[in-house]
């Protein structure tokens, strides 16, 4: 009798360790559940390109609060455009923004999504949408940290990524240099700068991009600004983004262009010295004087 007593206490310990450990673990999972339902939003910006419109759509988990809208200016200086939207009960939301006689800049607005008060606020996301002359370029812009808690920038401005590049060409001994490049953005100037070994500038030109985004200017050398020999950078600026500054290189002594010992010049000089062969053996010329 005894002994089926302790057989029923340790059978009933037993069971009663199982059933705790499997109630830690629901618990564990319920929270790790719970923890992944409860972080992220996401937001994507669209425009067409001459529109005046900008969409703005995105999903929130935390679909009881409120998210706020701030549209600053290129410059940073000028606050556009301020709302708020309440999201729906699967946690999306749209709103739409016209531009207005406030947008007086050229370049890229950044709108601020925002969910909650400023210091305590759950998410903030940042998108960034053209605009020139009151009209906006094509734009499909996503950025987002839904389900994960870790800020991942998805997608930028897909019209971005082409950015700008700039090429020098110049004959040997020649004070001309013609700078050619190409940009996927036509709506703005873009600024030549041309630096010395020194780091000194010594010529800056502005110019405008054709429709199909090429770009020429020519700059001469010589003078008292030229008068150091060296390596002088020509840099191309459109935007202050990094993929609108491009730059390319030019040897210059004497004021004028210097060449690059490469492939083209050995095989001229190659061609040259089997020219005076031949005819050297043709006319029996002896290169060597004999005595």
């Amino acid at each position: 009798m005894e002994r089926s007593r302790m057989n029923f206490k340790r059978s009933t310990t037993s069971m009663a360790i199982a059933l705790m450990a499997l109630s830690l673990i629901s618990m564990t999972s319920i929270q790790q559940d719970a923890f992944a339902q409860t972080l992220g939003m996401s937001i994507t910006a669209t425009a067409d390109k001459g529109s005046d419109i900008i969409t703005v759509t995105g999903k929130t988990i935390s679909h009881l609060t409120d998210v706020t809208f701030n549209i600053t200016s290129p410059s940073g200086n000028n606050l556009v455009t301020v709302d708020q939207v309440s999201p729906d009960d699967n946690g999306e939301f749209t709103v739409e923004f016209k531009v207005g006689p406030t947008w007086t800049e050229n370049g890229f607005y950044e709108i601020e999504a925002m969910q909650g008060i400023q210091k305590n606020s759950l998410y903030t996301l940042h998108v960034l949408v053209e605009v020139t002359n009151g009209l906006t370029e094509k734009t499909s812009a996503t950025e987002s940290n839904l389900e994960t808690g870790i800020f991942v920038p998805n997608q930028t401005n897909v019209t971005r990524d082409s950015g700008i590049e700039i090429y020098a060409d110049a004959v040997v001994g020649s004070t001309i240099i013609e700078i050619t490049g190409q940009t996927d953005r036509v709506s703005q100037d873009i600024t030549l700068t041309v630096t010395a070994p020194n780091a000194n500038v010594v010529s800056v030109d502005q110019v405008s991009p054709m429709l199909d985004g090429g770009f020429t200017s020519v700059i001469t050398t010589g003078g008292p600004l030229w008068k150091q020999d060296g390596i002088y950078t020509v840099t191309a600026q459109q935007f202050e983004d990094p993929k609108y500054t491009a730059s390319t290189e030019v040897d210059i002594k004497d004021g004028v262009v210097i060449p690059e010992f490469g492939t083209i010049a050995a095989m001229i000089l190659a061609v040259a010295i089997i020219s005076i062969i031949a005819v050297s053996a043709k006319s029996r010329l002896s290169i060597i004087p004999r005595y």
